[in-house]
């Protein structure tokens, strides 16, 4: 199968594509304002764009039944907003767990418009290739308009995508990306999931439009990303499991990942589990454990609590230190919010300035599918649009 892509865009051709993505339907004249554009510039530079598919001029509204019988008074040409064409391309998304790969489908406004799960049964690169091959082989036959490939990894990403290593994979310096385009003929970008998650929340989610926004996720491990001046944050540590060392009470508990009293050893699932049994011999799942919590059983309820007071002081850090207009809390495991929200709340406020703004903080629990949609975002980003790669 081949990709089926625009030419590639110039920077300003890029913009208005962008803003017209993330924002549309936009008015031309709100275009023009917010990237400093003449009338005569924005209509050069949408030509192409709408030439190739790429956008679309809605028609203007309707007139009702009472205007059309009164004489017509036109006042210059009636505004047509710009929107995209959401489904002249499509997009596939793969999030990669330890046991099992999900896959999306979205369109070029991110709407997931298929989903698949298959289990992974061995870690070897390329019988995964050959794995997520196979699903793209069958979202192909339903959407032929396949334009590229995103997938997320816990992991590190080196480079351009092309080597990735992930202990959980057990995979160092794998040129996945390359095993990908060998088998399909279509664009691959590989990417650490938290950053493909933050990128998609930045573009389409509770981030778009803000100048500073920071995405902590809560699920096997803490993931942390941050966008300052609507880009995000690159570092070479991306994807190196921060948590283990995000030390948020010395005293707190030691568990078998992560160290004692870190971000991961009092926040993460698999440690909150590991707690609970190591203290009552019971094997509870994590909704159990929020459960049990919520009913007053004691050693959940005291493990719960001390998860929800280092969530707050989380917080407050990220607030503190990185200014961000809007903290998103992501992934499997914020359903401790709805349980503990007055201790997160008391230890956000214990750790902050008494005359300090309130911290806009949002929630959403996302499922593996969300992983896998904020990797189709990556494809709609670098492969159709031509973002440009940050050097790492």
């Amino acid at each position: 199968m081949l990709a089926a892509s625009w030419a590639p865009l110039s920077p300003a051709e890029r913009a208005v594509a962008i803003e017209v993505l993330t924002h549309g339907p936009v008015s031309r004249s709100e275009i023009a304002r917010k990237l400093s554009l003449s009338a005569g510039s924005l209509t050069r530079l949408t030509k192409p764009l709408i030439e190739s598919g790429l956008l679309v001029e809605d028609p203007p509204p309707a007139a009702s039944a009472s205007a059309s019988a009164a004489p017509a008074t036109r006042q210059g040409r009636p505004s047509q907003p710009l929107d995209v064409v959401a489904d002249s391309r499509f997009f596939a998304g793969f999030k990669i767990t330890e046991d099992t790969v999900y896959g999306v489908v979205t369109n070029l406004r991110s709407d997931v418009v298929a989903t698949r799960a298959l289990p992974l049964r061995t870690h070897e690169p390329v019988d995964v290739a050959d794995l997520l091959h196979a699903m793209t082989t069958d979202f192909a036959a339903e959407f032929p308009r396949l334009a590229g490939i995103g997938v997320g990894i816990g992991g590190h990403v080196i480079g351009p995508a092309r080597a990735v290593t992930s202990s959980f994979l057990g995979w160092d310096g794998a040129p996945f990306a390359d095993l990908l385009e060998q088998r399909t003929d279509l664009p691959v970008v590989v990417e650490n999931d938290v950053a493909a998650l933050v990128e998609s929340e930045a573009w389409f989610g509770a981030g778009r439009g803000l100048d500073r926004f920071a995405v902590l996720t809560i699920g096997a491990g803490i993931g942390y990303g941050l966008v300052i001046g609507g880009q995000l944050v690159r570092s070479g540590d991306d994807g190196r499991g921060i948590g283990r060392r995000w030390i948020v009470n010395p005293q707190g508990p030691l568990t078998p990942d992560g160290d004692r009293g870190s971000a991961v050893s009092l926040l993460s699932i698999p440690s909150i589990r590991y707690q609970v049994a190591a203290a009552t011999g019971q094997n509870h799942t994590y909704d159990e454990i929020l459960t049990l919590a919520a009913a007053g059983d004691p050693m959940p309820a005291r493990v719960i609590d001390e998860a929800a007071r280092a969530l707050g002081t989380v917080v407050a850090q990220i607030a503190n230190f990185a200014m961000p207009q809007k903290i998103l809390l992501a992934g499997e495991g914020v359903g401790l919010v709805e349980v503990a929200t007055p201790a997160i709340n008391e230890a956000i406020a214990a750790n902050r300035h008494p005359l300090a703004e309130p911290v806009a903080l949002e929630t959403k629990i996302s499922d593996f599918n969300d992983w896998a949609r904020g990797a189709a975002v990556l494809a709609i980003q670098i492969l159709v649009l031509g973002r440009p790669k940050t050097a790492r």
